[in-house]
């Protein structure tokens, strides 16, 4: 049987570095960029991909809809 690992896609462009993903991941998957999108902000990415668990948790969090979340197959 496969396992299942969670992956995230953030819009860097739309993400205005909140940062309440950040706060909502329980495994520590989240930081926020120490580059700038267009508009200055620090967006979000993550920090830590081996640790997701595709919980959604981010995503249901998240004020402006910008994280995509997917879970991926791994053999």
């Amino acid at each position: 049987m496969a396992k299942v690992r969670g992956a995230i896609v953030v819009d860097n462009e739309l993400c205005k570095g909140c940062g309440l993903c950040v706060v909502a991941c329980p495994t520590n998957t989240i930081g926020l960029a120490k580059e700038v999108n267009s508009k200055g902000y620090n967006y979000a990415y993550m920090e830590n991909p081996e640790a997701c668990i595709g919980c959604v948790n981010c995503a249901l969090v998240c004020p402006d809809s910008v994280i995509t979340v997917y879970k991926v197959k791994v053999s």
